[in-house]
């Protein structure tokens, strides 16, 4: 495994800018900067010389802003499960929208989103998922972490749809939401690989079937 830090980096004395939050400051340029680099290539690819770089961070500023190059992967991970959080409210809770348009909503621009950089970048979780025989094993429970409450957001949604009648009451949302992210991330996976959308569009409209063929009868 490629170090993602040099081990022999001093730390430097003094402090950073107090709000580390502002999108201008060190800290959130470097994270990211990070989240972006690493939806491409994974962590252990990666070089911290080419973090900092492309955030414009002085390389002797680093430990200012984390102990270690475990901390920084693991702020890398908070970093980016808060950004699609928001993303999933910003679908799942559109109420102006029927239940299951709000899922087809999200998937359209999961879609976009890569399309955009022409499905080079994809799910970081997903991508230190795979990476995880390499990784420390304090990300193991972080990643898991994530993937629960993504699918609590999405057994939510599901269970508004029972409650509009799109889906029958005896579909169990909770199994259905574990289910599509275990394919979803394979489908993002396999259109990384091809650089196209077709797994995508396959998972999504088999689900959204599945869903469908299930709830006939009610």
């Amino acid at each position: 495994m490629r170090a993602i830090l040099p081990s022999a980096e001093p730390r430097r004395r003094g402090r950073p800018p107090k709000d580390q939050t502002r999108p201008d400051a060190p800290r959130a340029r470097l994270l990211r900067t990070g989240v972006a680099i690493l939806t491409e290539k994974g962590f252990s690819a990666v070089g911290v010389e080419e973090i900092l770089d492309a955030a414009e961070v002085p390389k002797g500023s680093f430990y200012h802003y984390f102990d270690s190059k475990e901390a920084f992967g693991l702020a890398l991970i908070d970093a980016y499960a808060n950004y699609f959080a928001r993303k999933l409210d910003r679908w799942f809770d559109d109420t102006e929208r029927a239940p299951l348009d709000r899922l087809r909503d999200f998937i359209a621009d999961a879609r976009s989103g890569m399309a955009r950089h022409r499905y080079r970048r994809g799910c970081l979780v997903g991508n230190l998922g795979q990476e995880m025989g390499v990784l420390p094993e304090p990300f193991r429970k972080r990643l898991a972490a994530v993937f629960r409450d993504w699918e609590a957001r999405t057994s939510r949604c599901l269970r508004s749809a029972q409650e509009a009648g799109e889906m029958s009451s005896e579909l169990d949302c909770e199994d259905l939401a574990q289910f599509f992210w275990m394919g979803w991330e394979g489908a993002v996976l396999r259109a990384k690989l091809e650089r196209r959308p077709d797994a995508l569009d396959v998972f999504a409209e088999r689900f959204l079937a599945m869903i469908r063929a299930k709830g006939e009868g009610r």
